[in-house]
């Protein structure tokens, strides 16, 4: 990084006008360029207290070390973008490394990890008019669904709004649905096949319209479930990378398989390319590119 930590500090202390007038002058792209394929890095995860990578309970607290492997990624041949928070962007807009690149701004972040409120996923992010404004590319939210928790009406309803004000100005919203539930107080995401077709189907009704809605699915538990369930609906879809494990290559395969899928357009994948569990950042996204 050309620009250090103390600088970026400094600019945010005296000139905080500085991230508008980044983002004024950024250089914009389509969403889906020339490969038809899209490539983002997820860093949205500290937002919501997700800080933990495998066994470092703390490996995303360290900003400028995901600064630097964040400017890593996209500098990578066919990473087209990144997905974050407005803390995030700003930085990267200041270091000057969000040109000609997709920028996707995180919408709700409220469902804070471990937290008795986790389910819900309040809308503290972007709005779409910070989409609009900063002449970011898309937006993304989390929709957690528990039928046995009455508040997910109420996310479901907030979800469906931000479906509606991303549409009004032709901007792109990727959602990404689970059916989720508590077990023994800890909030899990159900990849079972079922849950993921009743998901898919839930998210692709959102709003007065689908036009500008991806969705961002993880693959299920059984990789060869994956045909099946995304027969459930006719939206571009977008792979999520998930948890760091130990076995990456197994979910290199997995990632493979399911990119061969029709309505299967790209991969959103985070910290199991960030932080990978084996080599370094490049090779882990050249790796993931090289399976688009």
């Amino acid at each position: 990084m050309s620009i250090t930590i103390p600088d970026l500090v400094t600019v945010r202390a005296r000139h905080p006008e500085a991230i508008a007038e980044a983002a004024a002058r950024r250089t914009r792209r389509p969403l889906v360029g020339s490969t038809g394929r899209l490539m983002i890095v997820a860093a949205d995860h500290p937002a919501r207290g997700a800080l933990g990578v495998g066994d470092r309970r703390f490996a995303m607290a360290n900003r400028a070390d995901l600064l630097e492997r964040l400017c890593v990624a996209l500098s990578r041949p066919g990473v087209d973008g990144v997905l974050a928070t407005a803390d995030i962007l700003e930085d990267l807009l200041l270091l000057g490394v969000l040109e000609d690149r997709v920028v996707m701004g995180s919408l709700n972040r409220g469902g804070l990890a471990g937290a008795s409120f986790e389910m819900d996923d309040r809308f503290t992010g972007h709005r779409p008019e910070d989409v609009q404004r900063l002449r970011f590319d898309a937006g993304k939210l989390l929709l957690r669904i528990d039928y046995d928790d009455p508040g997910s009406l109420e996310t479901l309803a907030g979800a469906a709004g931000a479906v509606d004000a991303m549409a009004a100005r032709r901007l792109p919203l990727f959602v990404e649905p689970f059916i989720s539930r508590r077990e023994a107080g800890e909030v899990r995401n159900d990849l079972s096949a079922g849950a993921v077709t009743r998901s898919i189907a839930i998210a692709s009704g959102l709003g007065g319209t689908s036009a500008y809605t991806w969705l961002k699915l993880p693959v299920t538990r059984d990789p060869d479930d994956m045909a099946q369930v995304l027969e459930t609906s006719t939206l571009p879809a977008v792979l999520l990378g998930g948890e760091v494990g130990s076995d990456q290559e197994a979910a290199y395969e997995r990632w493979r398989k399911a990119l061969r899928l029709p309505t299967v357009q790209g991969m959103v994948v985070g910290r199991s390319l960030l932080y990978p569990a084996e080599g370094d950042v490049e090779t882990a996204v050249d790796t993931a590119v090289g399976l688009l």
